[in-house]
């Protein structure tokens, strides 16, 4: 039987690696969008990033990204049936 301390989940906020891990295959173009948007989160814990994000999430850009994370969401739900 396995213990909680053995099935607990990795600490890192890594989507690619968290996906690696497990036996969710994507799509090539769907995988390198989620490393694209990995940056956001990885990088956006420091201030001077945060400052270049102000510069390239444009309402358009954000709403086309928005757009690519809902495929992702409605493939991976899909799977997951």
């Amino acid at each position: 039987m396995r213990t909680h301390q053995e099935n607990y989940p990795p600490r890192v906020h890594n989507i690619v690696y968290l996906l690696e891990q497990s036996n969710i295959d994507l799509e090539d173009d769907m995988m390198n969008f989620l490393g694209n948007f990995n940056e956001f989160q990885l990088s956006g814990r420091y201030p001077d990033y945060l400052r270049k994000i102000d510069k390239i999430c444009t309402k358009d850009y954000t709403v086309i990204q928005l757009e690519k994370v809902k495929e992702v969401k409605q493939c991976l739900l899909k799977m997951l049936q």
